[in-house]
């Protein structure tokens, strides 16, 4: 496809093939690391800096407690990008593990078809050539087995 056709996505051959996915997103996750050791550095410097400075009249504590708010957007935006780090990772692994799923739906869809055919078309049992004789004459004897569980013990006559 070329970049004037109205229909073209840059990304939509990296959306159909997982491998593809998964080396964008591991791309983009390693941009965003970068990212993230120059905003710890940057956090870093910001706290030593901001802690640093002091008014006339201030207490030991007061440059802290001004710091703090700083510091805590600084920790949420470090935070923040972490859990995206992290979501990316996850997104290939279900990328992948879709693909797999539709795989596995298909071959699914099959066995059960034929279970289904199974089940509507039963094969004859085939009888055996000689039945035993022994059976039959043990199920015409008149006599069976123990009728409850207290003749379990007991020969019938």
């Amino acid at each position: 496809m070329s970049s004037k056709d109205p229909n073209h996505a840059p990304l939509r051959d990296v959306a159909q093939s997982p491998e593809a996915t998964a080396r964008y997103l591991a791309d983009v996750q390693r941009v965003l690391l970068d990212i993230g050791k120059n905003l710890e550095t940057l956090a870093i410097e910001t706290r030593v800096h901001l802690r640093d400075t002091h008014v006339e009249g201030d207490r030991w504590y007061h440059a802290r407690l001004r710091a703090l708010p700083v510091e805590k957007a600084l920790g949420n935006v470090l935070k923040n990008l972490n859990n995206l780090t992290a979501g990316l990772e996850t997104s290939a692994y279900k990328r992948r593990a879709h693909d797999e799923a539709v795989v596995n739906t298909v071959k699914g869809r099959k066995e059960k078809e034929l279970e289904r055919k199974r089940r509507k078309n039963p094969q004859p049992l085939q009888a055996a050539p000689n039945p035993p004789q022994q059976d039959v004459q043990n199920q015409n004897s008149g006599h069976g087995g123990p009728t409850s569980i207290y003749d379990i013990g007991r020969e019938s006559a």
